[in-house]
C-alpha cells in the first residue's frame, strides 16, 4: 500500500516538473502562444488552460500563476474556454 502511495506521489511530482520545464523552454524560445486562438491577446486564461491540459489541478495552477483558486476554476469552466 505504501509503495502505491509513493508511486502516485512521484508520478504527480514528475508531471508537475514536466510542465514547469515545458514553460521554461517556451520562455527561452520566446514562444508565448499557449492558446488555440491567435487573434486574442494571451493572458492568464490561456496559460491556465495550457496547465490544465498538462494535468494540473486548479489549486496547483493557482499557485504557479499567483492567481486565486476560484478565478482559475472560473477560467477553466467549459463555457469560458469557448
Amino acid at each position: 500500500m505504501a509503495e502505491n502511495t509513493a508511486d502516485k506521489t512521484l508520478s504527480e511530482i514528475s508531471r508537475k516538473l514536466s510542465v514547469l520545464i515545458s514553460i521554461s523552454l517556451r520562455q527561452l524560445l520566446n514562444d508565448r502562444e499557449f492558446g488555440q486562438k491567435k487573434s486574442r491577446k494571451q493572458g492568464v486564461g490561456d496559460l491556465a488552460c495550457f496547465l490544465a491540459d498538462m494535468g494540473l489541478d486548479a489549486k496547483d495552477i493557482a499557485g504557479i500563476l499567483g492567481a486565486p483558486v476560484q478565478s482559475v476554476r472560473t477560467l477553466l469552466t467549459p463555457n469560458r474556454r469557448k
